[in-house]
């Protein structure tokens, strides 16, 4: 056959077949159907990068040809299983823009590997494959090519594979285009359009399910390299507020000064972030808004605490808390890239993290007058922050401060602590340094971010064996060790307590509690052993407990499905605080507009929800029914649409630095208004 003889063909077939074997393994392991479009364009997509690499090698030796091959497949195959491992830990795909975090997490080597799944090193084979082939098997293939290589008919071919591959490309490329936007290769119900994931792979999870690890990998560079445009968003016109329809709980914003500066604004990215957030409906205020008015507040963003947590022979005091005051009965943490900062950062300001992105650190020197520490200073109160650790992952001292906050680390608490990645200093510590600062003679708010149950649990430390005597014997030593961390995290918050008491503010004083993430350097059948439900199903391994405390405070649960991010709208409710509910992608959970309409629902990193009704996939683009319930596709699409844009914009705000460029504006055409009003 003339083909055998083919240098193009020789070299394109040996990166081809184990290129899209890696890729068919990746998608099983990750449990990805491997009967839909996606890997019809997956197949397309390897046939680009095998002609192009092959392409290149037409002018160059057999033996650089076979170290150039053999270095993408390579290449291709560690990715491939490093980032398997990477969904399987964190439930996120890494991206370039979180390489930053790779050298202060080098540490968590040894957990990350100590949860992967060996099966993982099954996508080695077709690169072991392919050395076998090229040692033993290629030169009997294409003998015929070995023998006329060098001959004059070999050069001939050579010329006429250089104009054959390019036509070869430009096909291939061609049908790849036709499949990014043929109507029939298309999942109605999936969160972004497959051609606007090809110009901009901003959702990790879906761009690898329909592109592939190989192509997402190459759009991750490219999209790192080159920012892509913008979607521009059109101010629809809303229905004006009359008397009739002004209630006592009607809230009414003036946007006089926001529309004056919209209508001059020229720059696209601020015309369209100012048209989102004035199109929000402006919810009512409700039963709930003012009772903590005037009221002390503490938020505590418990360290990788799940609802082991909820144990109430292990952890007295904070079955307490959650059992006296209001507990959340479906909350949420749902994981991302750099979890602890960014859901600490969407906690404070109520926006999605960019998810490609260490957002808190990338973006630390944005600023935010809607931030949580803000609204109360605009009330009067005093705000602060504190954590027992130092700025070796994230840079507290400057976000925080960026968002109104005073900033305490670990040393400026005074409280010791050791560098070993075993060690974690005390949150009983903790909470005793924090109220030596917090005065509490006057109004106060205070975030605390706790430390002492971070990962990891396969190595002996202080806090990891203090206490693994008082649980079940039959557990793994892992989950003892979590547990053990948990119950000097439980001791924590009955210190706290006694201070407060201490302090006579107690009865005044409203903590809320949350969980950062679920604990990370367990794996899921550990975790098991100490829940009565399973974490594998649906999303319950994020799974976390949220609870809002007040020793006077009626007891109550609630099944509202909620996050992190509706922490601060809720807050700012419930203490009647001056803020505008358009600014935050996260609602008031105890508003009539969130507990009776879709709204009720628990939005994942990628775009995947959960209701009581169904779970939608944004990966797969695929809804599941909990119940004979059901949605209409027209629905779906409407309400996915409804979760990008909220995505979407959070990402621009916080990528151009909006709110800053916001409130400077607001001040500026409140001056003017009021100038022109006198």
């Amino acid at each position: 056959m003339k083909i055998l003889k083919n240098k193009l063909f020789k070299n394109y077939i040996s990166i081809l077949i184990p290129l899209f074997i890696i890729e068919i393994l990746f998608r099983l392991l990750l449990k990805m159907s491997i009967f839909d479009w996606a890997v019809f364009r997956i197949f397309i997509g390897c046939n680009i990068i095998s002609l192009l690499v092959s392409f290149i090698e037409q002018f160059l030796s057999d033996k650089i040809n076979n170290i150039i091959s053999g270095i993408v497949l390579l290449i291709a195959t560690i990715y491939a299983i490093m980032q398997a491992g990477f969904e399987n830990y964190l439930g996120v795909y890494v991206s370039l823009g979180t390489s930053s975090q790779l050298g202060a997490v080098k540490e968590y080597i040894k957990d990350y590997f100590d949860s992967f799944n060996p099966l993982f090193y099954t996508m080695l084979v077709p690169f072991i494959l392919y050395i076998i082939y090229k040692i033993f098997g290629e030169k009997k293939i294409f003998k015929n090519y070995y023998k006329e290589k060098n001959t004059k008919f070999a050069k001939r071919r050579s010329k006429k594979s250089i104009l054959v591959s390019l036509i070869l490309i430009s096909i291939t490329s061609l049908v790849y285009y036709i499949s990014l936007t043929a109507n029939f290769m298309q999942n109605n119900l999936q969160m972004e359009s497959t051609y606007a994931l090809f110009k901009n792979p901003e959702n990790p999870n879906i761009s690898v399910n329909q592109f592939g690890i190989s192509t997402f990998g190459l759009l991750d560079v490219k999209t790192t390299l080159i920012k892509p445009d913008e979607e521009e968003f059109i101010l629809e016109e809303k229905k004006e507020i009359t008397s009739e329809d002004i209630t006592d709980y009607t809230r009414i914003i003036d946007d006089t000064a926001w529309l004056k500066l919209n209508e001059e604004e020229t720059n696209g990215i601020y015309k369209t972030l100012n048209n989102y957030f004035m199109s929000q409906d402006i919810p009512d205020k409700n039963e709930y808004t003012g009772l903590f008015k005037d009221k002390n507040l503490i938020v505590i963003m418990m360290e990788s605490v799940n609802e082991i947590f909820l144990h109430p022979e292990y952890y007295p005091t904070f079955n307490k808390i959650y059992n006296d005051g209001w507990s959340f009965k479906n909350s949420y943490s749902p994981r991302n890239s750099c979890s602890t900062g960014n859901n600490e950062m969407s906690g404070m300001i109520s926006l999605f993290s960019i998810y490609r992105t260490c957002t808190a650190n990338n973006y630390k020197n944005n600023e935010y007058y809607e931030s949580i520490f803000n609204l109360f200073n605009k009330k009067g109160y005093e705000t602060s922050s504190y954590h027992n650790y130092t700025e070796k992952y994230y840079y507290r001292s400057t976000i925080h401060k960026n968002m109104g906050s005073k900033f305490y680390g670990v040393t400026d608490l005074g409280i010791d602590y050791n560098e070993a990645y075993e060690e974690w200093p005390s949150d009983v510590l903790l909470m005793e340094k924090a109220m030596e600062h917090i005065d509490t003679t006057k109004p106060f708010m205070s975030w605390i971010t706790t430390v002492t149950s971070h990962q990891p649990y396969y190595a002996s430390s202080e806090f990891g064996d203090k206490y693994t005597g008082i649980f079940d014997p039959n557990y793994p030593t892992n989950l003892k060790r979590y547990m053990s961390k948990l119950k000097e995290l439980d001791n924590a918050l009955n210190r706290l307590l006694e201070l407060l008491k201490e302090k006579n503010v107690l009865d005044d004083t409203v903590i809320v509690l949350y969980g950062d993430h679920y604990p990370y350097g367990l794996n899921n059948n550990d975790i098991n052993k100490a829940l009565s439900y399973d974490v594998n199903v649906y999303n319950n391994v994020d799974k976390t407990p949220f609870v809002i405390y007040n020793k006077n405070l009626e007891a109550k649960s609630f099944d509202q499905y909620t996050s992190y991010m509706n922490i601060l709208p809720t807050i700012a409710n419930l203490f009647d605080l001056e803020y505008d509910p358009r600014l935050y992608v996260g609602e008031d959970i105890l508003s009539n507009e969130y507990i009776n309409s879709y709204k009720n629902r628990v939005i994942l990193a990628d775009g995947s929800w959960e209701n009581d009704k169904a779970i939608y996939n944004a990966t797969s683009g695929k809804i599941t029914y909990k119940d004979t319930d059901t949605y209409t596709n027209e629905e779906i699409m409407k309400y996915n649409k409804e979760i990008s844009n909220k995505i979407k914009m959070s990402n621009q705000a916080i990528e151009n630095n909006y709110f800053k460029y916001l409130n400077d504006g607001l001040k500026k055409y409140e001056e003017d208004v009021l100038i022109t009003e006198n």
